[in-house]
Parts: C-alpha cells; structure tokens; sequence
C-alpha cells in the first residue's frame, strides 16, 4: 500500500509544478476565460478605464487584490485606491499607512491615487458579502459599495467584487487555476480568473507592510 500514497504524493506534486509553470509562462497577467468584456476600453478616443479599489485596510491590496491589480495595469487602466482606514487597531495607524503608500508604488500606482481615511466616526462600517477572509471590515466594505451603488442607481458605474474560496481552493496554490477554468466557464454570472504571472511583485507589495509581518 505505500507505494500507492508514494505514487499519489508524486503525482500531486507533478501536477502542481505543472500549474505552477502554467502561471509562470504567461507572458503577463491574463483572464481566465479569455474574454473581451472584462474591464475593457471604453468606446470612443479614451483607450483606460478609472478603476477605483475600494478595500478595508492598508494590506489588503496587497494580500487580496495584487493579481488583479497587475492585470488592470497590464492593460493600461488607472488604477485608484480608496482604504476606509488606517488600520490603526494597534497604534499603528501612520505606519500602515506609509506601508500602502510604498506597496502602492510596487504596483505603480501613484500616491496622489491613493487615499486613506481616517473619520472617528467612520468604524469600517470589494470584497464579496464574505470578505473573502470572513473579516467583518471587509464585509462592511461590500455592503457600504451596494448600498451606495442601490442609492446612485449605478448609473454608469461598473462594479466587481473579489469571490471568496473555500479552504481547499484557497490554499491549493497553483492547483486552482485547473479548478478555476472549469468553474468560471459554467458560472451563470460574469466571473474570471486573473492569473498573475509575476508572483515576486506581489510579494514585494506584501512586504512593505512590515509592520504586519507578525503571524
């Protein structure tokens, strides 16, 4: 029988260094299906779209939402970021803060568009309806960005949200992007994968929040 799990362990680590390679080859962040309707340029003269990020605290762009930043800047899009705090639970509001302003610079995105609120009576009041990690700050966020959109009948606003995971996908690594092809392709709503060739830049955004650096 130990041969089995031997056989299974090596095929498992087969395939997820073939995934891994997969990611690591595409020439730039891609989409997943390919497909012409997320985010693409506006008609007429303006090739960019304004992309406003809307996130909880300084980290969480970097943790969450690297991939797709890197793809929206692969295709020219300005990228703007709006944190609802300082994420100064432990004191650490002003260091937090200079921490997004350097990942930020990671991702080329410049400071002036970039802005962090910090309103006493603003307790965090997008991600989706989980928060991805089950934080309540980042719920908050998804239900502030659909009550505004409600209010504003959206108008000419279009608005994404970053999907939760269960624990298997979340920590698959590379693996997912086999699971993700299939799933997006049969979801009933528009939802794609966003592959980030370039794993080192998103680290890179992680590590400026130092600060952070404590689990």
């Amino acid at each position: 029988m130990a041969w089995i799990w031997m056989l299974s362990a090596a095929g498992a680590v087969l395939l997820w260094a073939i995934s891994l390679g997969r990611i690591l080859s595409s020439p730039a962040p891609s989409c997943l299906p390919p497909s012409p309707h997320f985010m693409s340029p506006l008609r007429g003269d303006r090739r960019s779209r304004n992309v406003l990020l809307v996130i909880a605290h300084p980290d969480d762009e970097s943790m969450f939402f690297a991939p797709t930043i890197l793809f929206l800047k692969s295709k020219g899009h300005n990228v703007h970021v709006l944190c609802m705090s300082q994420g100064n639970a432990d004191g650490l509001g002003n260091t937090r803060k200079e921490e997004l302003y350097h990942a930020c610079d990671t991702f080329k995105i410049q400071r002036k568009q970039v802005q962090v609120l910090d309103h006493l009576k603003l307790q965090i009041l997008t991600f989706d309806s989980h928060g991805v990690s089950g934080h309540p700050n980042h719920q908050d966020v998804h239900h502030g960005i659909c009550k505004f959109l409600h209010e504003n009948g959206q108008g000419n606003i279009e608005a994404w949200q970053l999907a939760s995971l269960n624990l298997f996908r979340k920590y698959s690594g590379p693996l997912d992007i086999w699971l993700a092809s299939r799933i997006t392709s049969s979801s009933k709503d528009p939802t794609y994968t966003l592959v980030n060739s370039s794993p080192s830049r998103s680290y890179q955004a992680m590590v400026a929040h130092r600060s952070q650096w404590v689990w």
